[in-house]
């Protein structure tokens, strides 16, 4: 992470509501929902257009949410991240391609928090909210690490990654790599928009088709070396200060992977609702006939059993949120066992998540009808974008992780998925 960032980020805007910083955290929900029902108007087109979403992400900048987290005194709305998980679930019923930008943007405009210094934490987040950045990252650890080459005072990052959610979407790029010769790694925020960042357009999956997360070329990109990312000159040595805060990285963004999923599921299941009031008809081969299809027994009882495993979902996933909440109060001095405890409720909130979003996204089939299966309905889109989303990192390996505390005691020891 660098502080060498544009004075103002491209495509940035500087247009910030006199009245967000003193906007409740319902206010921010609401308007989550607001831009979550723009979106849904024509989500199924614009996912079979797989185009760029440049328009979206103003929306997002332009309502305000991309700054959510940001302090209030440079104009950020100054909220915590139960109402940014919330935000990203609301927004994520209405495109779940838009809630993962949205989800992933909040993660990285964090890094500085989780990994920097006191006075690198201040000017990121001075200049990241004052100029409203969006952030991407290209820091996917099943690939290789990006190699960091020492050049006087600089680092110079070289290297490829198969996945960059943001890509060129984003103002500002977070690279992860590590410098050759030892076994340090480095963060470091530059420019999205430069020579040595190139995004390959490849990606074209089954599901979240506009969340710009194809590979990137990454050839030469350099920052200053004084500016990386938690590192300090101590007792004449540059190095890294690690503590435990350091690694709440992956629970968090695991827990912003639930909320998208359970975003995504409030999407599938009103939509389906929707369509169930208006458009599908009774079955007329029955000993109990039905006028409308809300009065069929078999609808019913699908609709509330769906509706009450959503709300049980979402509730585990607020209890994971309260969870962080508790960290952020003592960063400083939060311990292993408080990370690793909540390292284990994030991912029984993420395998419910995902049992329960794929589930509705399979059952509004049944309580449609076999219209709803035309491709202008666009029911479809709701189990593509979780499907292809979930198998981010095996569901089994959070089974057992919590497996592991259930039965052993155990906690996960922190790595790049857990």
């Amino acid at each position: 992470m660098t502080l060498q960032v544009p004075t103002q980020a491209p495509g940035s805007t500087t247009a910030a509501r006199p009245d967000d910083a003193l906007a409740s955290p319902d206010h921010w929900i609401e308007r989550a929902r607001q831009v979550a029902t723009t979106l849904a108007a024509d989500a199924v087109e614009r996912d079979r257009a797989n185009q760029t979403p440049h328009a979206e992400v103003r929306l997002l900048k332009e309502s305000g949410l991309v700054t959510l987290l940001g302090p209030v005194e440079h104009g950020g709305a100054g909220q915590d991240w139960t109402t940014a998980l919330r935000v990203v679930r609301a927004v994520s019923a209405g495109d779940g391609s838009i809630g993962q930008l949205l989800g992933y943007h909040y993660l990285w405009a964090w890094a500085a928090r989780l990994v920097g210094t006191p006075e690198q934490i201040v000017a990121v987040e001075e200049q990241a909210t004052r100029e409203q950045w969006f952030f991407g990252g290209a820091v996917n650890p099943r690939d290789a690490d990006l190699s960091i080459r020492i050049e006087g005072d600089d680092l110079v990052y070289f290297g490829e990654k198969s996945f960059s959610t943001g890509g060129r979407v984003s103002d500002v790029t977070v690279l992860e790599g590590v410098i050759e010769g030892t076994d340090q790694h480095a963060f470091a925020i530059v420019p999205t928009d430069q020579a040595g960042i190139r995004f390959k357009g490849d990606w074209d999956s089954l599901g979240q088709r506009l969340t710009e997360s194809g590979g990137v070329v990454i050839d030469g990109v350099r920052v200053p070396r004084a500016a990386a990312a938690g590192y300090a000159v101590v007792d004449g040595v540059w190095s890294f200060q690690p503590r435990v805060y350091n690694t709440l990285n992956v629970p968090l963004i695991q827990l912003i992977f639930a909320n998208i999923y359970l975003g995504i599921a409030e999407g599938a299941l009103a939509t389906a609702a929707t369509y169930t009031r208006e458009r599908t008809r009774a079955w007329p081969y029955s000993h109990d006939l039905k006028a409308r299809a809300t009065d069929e027994f078999y609808v019913l009882e699908a609709y509330g059993d769906l509706r009450s495993k959503l709300w049980a979902a979402e509730a585990l996933a607020e209890r994971a949120a309260g969870l962080i909440e508790e960290i952020n109060a003592h960063a400083d001095s939060v311990t292993a066992a408080e990370r690793g405890e909540a390292a284990v409720v994030i991912a029984a909130a993420k395998q419910v998540a995902i049992d329960v979003g794929l589930g509705i996204g399979t059952r509004i089939f049944g309580v449609t009808g076999a219209r709803a299966t035309a491709s202008t309905v666009g029911l479809d889109i709701f189990w593509r974008n979780i499907r292809t989303h979930s198998l981010h990192d095996p569901v089994a390996h959070k089974r057992a992780e919590v497996g592991r505390y259930a039965l052993l005691g155990e906690i996960p020891e922190p790595t790049w998925y857990t």
